[in-house]
């Protein structure tokens, strides 16, 4: 159990917040939680869609990183912005903070950047405002970051029929499947093998989730991987000229397609049930047609062991 509770910063490397009270709840539930927080986001100052100028979010990422009295930098949402900061981010200036990046969604470009770059690991795993800010707080949500962050191992059970079986072990990556394929062919696109990547995204027809799999396969990227997982693809719809070609079709044909197993089921991606995940981490993955078992270990905790 975590015996003290970290210190926290808010940043807005990416969109501005819709409700601003959004924020201010997610500030008073971790200050009641034992948290010192440190809001680095300015609803005034958001710039058309972005939480700030790109010279803001940059600026605040650094403050946040540098300030002595913070372990951990939770982006308060996502929505688009990372990529136009990806050049100028000096990806080892943040890693050598030592802290602990959290987000998901667009906030994925950070994650490859930093891993790609220094080799630091973070967390996929929630936003302040958007979970933790939200009316009806989600407790698996909440529970599932605080466990993670204690450590020292961190273990998702998934109930979920129909599933291949695997038995398979390595570095756990992946995220916003959007956000990933943007990044194939840049300096921020890591070199993992014999990982279990590791996808989600929102509002993606199967035809585009199918597309951006296939690109990862053309790409060389999945034949190196052991697994690949994958997480919730909702907020879509399909039209007369699918003619039958769904999310269950375009699955078996990845199934047979791609080098790799598929597995599906993960609890993460825009939904408010969501696992956390150190990004980076050692995995083992355990599946049968009942469900499967994911345990990660060897990734940074609170408190520092």
């Amino acid at each position: 159990m975590i015996t003290s509770q970290p210190g926290v910063a808010i940043v807005a490397p990416s969109g501005c917040v819709p409700d601003p009270q959004a924020v201010e709840r997610g500030v008073a539930r971790l200050e009641a939680h034992g948290c010192r927080v440190f809001n680095y986001y300015d609803h005034g100052a958001a710039f058309q869609r972005f939480g700030g100028t790109d010279e803001a979010r940059l600026a605040a990422l650094y403050a946040a990183s540098e300030n002595p009295e913070v372990d951990v930098v939770l982006a308060v949402r996502g929505g688009y912005g990372l990529t136009r900061l990806m050049p100028a981010i000096d990806f080892e200036r943040l890693a050598s903070s030592g802290k602990l990046f959290v987000g998901y969604s667009d906030i994925t470009a950070l994650q490859f950047g930093l891993y790609a770059k220094a080799g630091a690991l973070s967390y996929a795993g929630p936003f302040a405002a958007s979970d933790f800010g939200v009316e009806e707080l989600d407790d698996f949500t909440w529970d599932q970051f605080w466990s993670c962050l204690a450590g020292p191992t961190h273990t998702i059970l998934e109930t979920v029929a129909g599933n291949p079986r695997v038995e398979a072990a390595g570095t756990i990556w992946g995220g916003n499947l959007a956000m990933i394929a943007s990044l194939i062919g840049t300096e921020w696109f890591p070199r993992i093998d014999n990982g279990i990547l590791f996808v989600e995204d929102i509002a993606e027809h199967p035809y585009r989730v199918e597309r951006m799999i296939l690109q990862l396969q053309q790409a060389g990227i999945l034949a190196r991987q052991q697994a690949l997982v994958l997480g919730d693809f909702s907020g879509y719809r399909l039209g007369a000229m699918d003619n039958g070609y769904d999310f269950p079709e375009m699955l078996a044909y990845l199934r047979k397609t791609l080098p790799i197993p598929v597995i599906e089921g993960l609890s993460f991606g825009h939904i408010p049930r969501r696992v956390t995940i150190p990004f980076g981490a050692q995995a083992s993955l355990v599946s049968n047609e009942l469900g499967f078992r994911l345990t990660m270990s060897g990734y940074p905790t609170f408190p520092r062991a």
